[in-house]
């Protein structure tokens, strides 16, 4: 199939006018960018006044969770409960254009999904999913995560995670603004417990995520060789520097804390506290981060409190809002991302999967048209909206 008379991004920053794309929707994948005649009675349909971007790339979702203003609303379901929840929130994101993401991790219900998404049994985005996020006893996430004391405790918790088909692992290096009794400025892991977790994880051959907000966490997760950064709220410039020199890349999330300040009178008492203590430090740091070219992937944390899944693409807006070039924030949320990801994404090049979004007008003009994709094509496949031609989603 030939998709042609548009404007590509290729999710790298090259833009092409009056170009084609064509892909195989039996292999789903990309085999043309740019030229492609049409060969045979192959469909060819025109999009004139459209864009085709890569689908985007979030790398950090909690699928288990549904925008609640406690986690407390979450913990008491059963695996049941929470894997329908799920199953509800991949669908939605999926048909909202983010054809992938990173899940990070809840019980061990995310590689369930993972697998049935995979195996064509559910409609979601393609997914990198972790099991049980690595906290402390009693920090940050530990209602669905797994308790660890000591380094040989948290190497025993990644062999477990990547046991039950873990593709990543993530730890908490901070406290928390959703979890009660922690604080999002302090280190919660000793080095050695640190050490022990990002040497474990790629021993096994698979990339290590840490939430941290407060500036000592984040330098001891880079001191100890960590992949991605996730927030990264309170980065003084040594935490800068770090990151930029041991080529960490920041997730910052920044749709997490505007939904809890946005939302402060549903929110409960702690979390409107820490927000309001972290919501502007937190986009200074995002600011000195980008001008001082640390590495920025796109995530939403979508899920956490009245941030939810569907409105992914607004996090592409906040970093237009905060510095970025729409190009860049496009990228951070395509190409990067899926570099974080680890897929055949987030670039439009032959030989990728066929994960793009068609979109009337042009996104590097207005970021927002993202949140409203005329069709949504997975490997080729239309499954949200519809094209010229008829062919629509389920």
């Amino acid at each position: 199939m030939i998709l042609r008379d548009a404007r590509l991004f290729d999710g790298r920053g090259a833009v092409e006018t009056d170009a084609a794309i064509r892909f195989d929707p039996e292999t789903g994948r990309i085999e043309a960018v740019g030229d492609a005649d049409r060969q045979g009675d192959e469909p060819a349909i025109s999009i004139p006044g459209h864009t085709v971007v890569p689908g985007l790339v979030d790398a950090h979702v909690h699928f288990s969770l549904s925008g609640q203003a406690t986690i407390e609303d979450v913990v008491g379901r059963s695996d049941a409960e929470l894997t329908l929840t799920e199953v509800k929130n991949a669908r939605t994101t999926l048909e909202a254009g983010v054809t992938s993401v990173r899940a990070m991790g809840a019980r061990d219900l995310d590689v369930v999904v993972k697998r049935a998404i995979d195996r064509g049994e559910i409609p979601g985005p393609r997914t990198l999913a972790n099991c049980r996020s690595i906290t402390i006893t009693g920090g940050h996430g530990h209602h669905l995560g797994r308790e660890v004391d000591g380094p040989t405790e948290c190497r025993r918790a990644v062999r477990e995670q990547v046991k039950k088909g873990a593709g990543f692992i993530k730890f908490m290096a901070t406290g928390g603004v959703t979890t009660p009794g922690t604080d999002p400025e302090t280190l919660a892991f000793t080095h050695e417990e640190l050490e022990a977790i990002v040497d474990e994880a790629h021993r096994r051959g698979v990339h290590a995520a840490t939430h941290a907000h407060g500036a000592e966490g984040i330098k001891a997760a880079a001191a100890a060789g960590v992949d991605t950064v996730e927030h990264g709220t309170f980065m003084d410039a040594e935490a800068i520097d770090l990151l930029v020199t041991n080529d960490v890349t920041l997730v910052p999330t920044l749709s997490a804390p505007y939904r809890i300040a946005r939302n402060a009178e549903q929110a409960t008492a702690e979390s409107t506290q820490k927000t309001g203590d972290v919501y502007e430090r937190h986009i200074e740091s995002f600011k000195r981060a980008h001008e001082a070219g640390v590495e920025i992937a796109g995530g939403t944390d979508a899920g956490t409190p009245f941030n939810y899944h569907g409105t992914n693409s607004t996090e592409i807006s906040f970093m237009v809002e905060h510095g970025m070039a729409p190009e860049e924030a496009i990228e951070a949320m395509t190409a990067t991302a899926a570099d974080v990801v680890g897929l055949d994404v987030g670039v439009l090049e032959p030989g990728r999967f066929a994960d793009l979004l068609v979109i009337e007008g042009d996104p590097l003009e207005d970021v927002s048209l993202l949140r409203e994709p005329t069709a949504v094509l997975k490997g080729g496949e239309v499954v949200a909206g519809g094209l010229p031609d008829g062919r629509s989603g389920r």
